[in-house]
């Protein structure tokens, strides 16, 4: 019900959610375009204006939610549809409701306490520690990770496995996407890199202060 209440031009959303024979579905418009992570497999590192074009359209879709209490938790490639030369993100909420569902509490309560919710290369520290208080800010360190692999190519931690890769997204610095792709403007890499901050209060607090700081970095670029 959150998610169908997202209408929003960079969100995908929610028209219904229903059951049927025990299991429930949910209907999305259908988005004629393709993921994003379709693009970054055929193409890998997008170009600078396309990667902050991708980014802002993305905090905007993010702001809006997040301002009505919606946070995604699985912010990623594959959640980004790109059509018309916009990107709109998807399956907001599903991640948590399906996994809620498997996890019936006492009195027949959902809940998600104790468990991780995410996909390890783009999951936030908090999230990987099943942080029962992480919050909208994860989404903004999962931000972080797919604007370094617009850029590289590649997620900061690239070819670890599941557990290696929460390991690393909790106690390693990752390499500076500005020594990955040197061509980055530096106000971009800043960005970025203060994005992928370990503990939520040192990375920007909301979508709506990423957003300003990509204008800044457009700013400067030009």
């Amino acid at each position: 019900q959150l998610a169908a209440g997202l209408q929003h031009p960079h969100i995908v959303p929610v028209l219904s959610a229903r059951e049927s024979a025990g299991l429930p579905f949910f209907t999305m418009p259908f988005v004629e375009g393709e993921s994003l992570r379709t693009r970054l497999t055929r193409e890998g590192g997008l170009p600078i204006r396309e990667v902050v074009t991708i980014v802002r359209d993305v905090a905007r879709g993010l702001a809006f939610a997040h301002a009505r209490g919606v946070v995604h938790r699985d912010i990623k490639p594959d959640n980004v549809l790109l059509a018309q030369g916009s990107a709109t993100v998807t399956d907001f909420g599903v991640a948590k409701a399906l996994s809620s569902a498997r996890h019936p509490g006492p009195g027949g309560t959902l809940t998600v306490v104790g468990s991780s919710l995410g996909t390890p290369s783009y999951m936030a520290p908090e999230q990987a520690a099943a942080d029962p208080d992480t919050d909208h800010r994860a989404d903004l360190y999962a931000l972080g990770v797919m604007a370094y692999e617009l850029l590289t190519g590649q997620t900061p931690f690239h070819g670890r496995s599941p557990r290696a890769l929460m390991a690393a997204q909790m106690a390693e610095r990752p390499e500076s996407v500005a020594d990955r792709r040197p061509d980055t403007p530096p106000a971009l890499a800043a960005l970025v890199m203060k994005l992928l901050e370990k503990d939520p209060a040192d990375r920007p607090q909301s979508a709506d202060e990423v957003l300003a700081a990509l204008d800044t970095a457009d700013a400067r670029s030009e």
